[in-house]
């Protein structure tokens, strides 16, 4: 016989009057008034010692019990996993083989002054698509540069990454410190600087803090690690849009075993959502309602999440199979989805990693766009673009996408290099079309309307 069960007996109370209360209890125990949240992540070329630095930063804060310590590697999206094994960073039989890390992964900690949600980006180039989905759910990067090597490739393309999907606040981290000296730290900083400015951040102010990461792991020193944290407390936190209807593009999804059930998990772009509110799904011609049951931040229950934050939601009755990442989840009504929108777009020159030659309107891109990426084809007023130029141009997919004015795109030729990036400035109503055979663009595009994104979807 429990406590509760003795006592509603002595009172002569229904127990489940006791346990709801104990529950409710539990509950509002959980959502104690939050810190500041931040979205931040690793970001660099691979082997540099990304994982190697997450890991050190919970190492560092467990001692105070701010955070749970991950062994390297950790578990990519580990909302409802048990944290124990160094070797679930980089889960993947290939990652652990190559000590890389190719899919996004997650954890979380804080410090005296705000709560993080920081995300492992792989630095492979193989496996540039998840890095454009990590820092597509970023407030700030941490960009992390192997002394013994300096900037590499991938430290110039994660940095565009991070600028083209709009990221302001950055930290450098000269990793490995301690294998080389003075002047070739300074070196490695200057060049760290420069490539700042190349940018367009701030290659003046930004601040840069040597160190070692696996030295902090061991626990050798930890003052690199210190410092680093108080440079991310110092970071200005970006103003949430909790204000408009609940949006979260889906990044992945879990089937609770034996039940019809499942976990939709994700960073939430705009609004609210209160646990027993309805939701629906879209995207990629799939549509279906739902109501959102538990909710869970990093392994704790809460009764609402908002803009920002990185969250799970358990769905009642999903059809699990129709769901897909990408997809977005967002109050009734709200998500918008078409086949042909408007983009503002800045093609990349060749010192930015881009064409040395120019594209012809029509050509086919891979567009990225919060967590889902997909091919289509883009129509511009001239018949050349040429590297360095700003156009206004149209995208037109043969599936319908979830998408909304004001969306970040990324445009890559293939996996290895980005053809430019932009952001839609206009949605049209969505038309069939089924294959590129015999498509006539001019009359495609001539009689375009304009999709009203006020008008509540049915």
């Amino acid at each position: 016989m429990t406590r509760i069960t003795l006592f509603s007996r002595t009172l002569n109370y229904s127990s489940k009057y006791f346990y709801s209360i104990a529950r409710n209890i539990k509950a509002t125990a959980q959502e104690k008034p939050s810190k500041l949240h931040l979205n931040v992540g690793t970001i660099g070329h691979v082997d540099h010692g990304k994982t190697t630095l997450s890991s050190a930063i919970t190492k560092y804060l467990s001692k105070n019990k701010m955070a749970k310590f991950i062994r390297f590697p950790f578990h990519l999206f580990s909302y409802f996993s048990n944290f124990t094994s160094y070797d679930d960073i980089d889960r993947a039989p290939q990652e652990r083989a190559r000590g890389i890390t190719i899919n996004i992964a997650n954890l979380e900690y804080e410090t005296k002054e705000r709560h993080y949600a920081h995300i492992d980006c792989p630095g492979h180039s193989d496996y540039i698509k998840n890095m454009i989905t990590g820092t597509s759910q970023m407030d700030a990067a941490i960009l992390v540069i192997a002394a013994t090597d300096g900037v590499m490739p991938q430290t110039k393309e994660h940095l565009m990454l991070a600028k083209q999907i709009g990221l302001e606040e950055v930290i450098v981290f000269i990793n490995k410190a301690d294998l080389v000296d003075k002047d070739d730290l300074e070196l490695v900083e200057m060049e760290a600087r420069e490539l700042l400015n190349d940018y367009s951040f701030n290659g003046e102010t930004t601040k840069v803090i040597y160190g070692s990461a696996l030295q902090a792991l061991q626990g050798e020193d930890h003052n690199c690690i210190d410092e680093l944290l108080k440079a991310l407390d110092s970071l200005k936190v970006p103003n949430r849009s909790e204000e408009g209807s609940f949006l979260m593009p889906i990044a992945n999804k879990i089937k609770i075993p034996n039940s019809k059930d499942s976990v939709l998990i994700g960073t939430v772009e705009r609004g609210q959502l209160k646990k027993g509110e309805h939701i629906e799904i879209r995207g990629f011609e799939h549509f279906q309602k739902v109501t959102a049951g538990e909710i869970q931040v990093f392994k704790k229950t809460v009764n609402q999440v908002r803009a920002g934050e990185q969250c799970g939601i358990l769905c009642r009755n999903l059809i699990f199979d129709g769901v897909h990442k990408g997809m977005w989840l967002g109050a009734p009504g709200t998500v918008q989805t078409t086949n042909i929108v408007k983009i503002k777009l800045y093609m990349l020159n060749e010192n930015e990693n881009g064409r040395k030659q120019g594209i012809r309107s029509g050509h086919t891109v891979l567009t990225f766009c919060t967590t889902w990426d997909k091919g289509c084809r883009i129509f511009f007023d001239n018949e050349l673009l040429m590297p360095g130029e700003v156009t206004n141009g149209y995208l037109v997919f043969l599936r319908e996408v979830p998408i909304r004015k004001g969306s970040k795109i990324t445009l890559r030729e293939s996996r290895r290099r980005v053809l430019g990036h932009g952001v839609v400035v206009e949605l049209y109503e969505q038309q069939f079309l089924d294959t590129w055979n015999r498509f006539d663009a001019e009359g495609f595009l001539k009689d375009l309307k304009p999709l009203d994104e006020n008008k509540k979807r049915k």
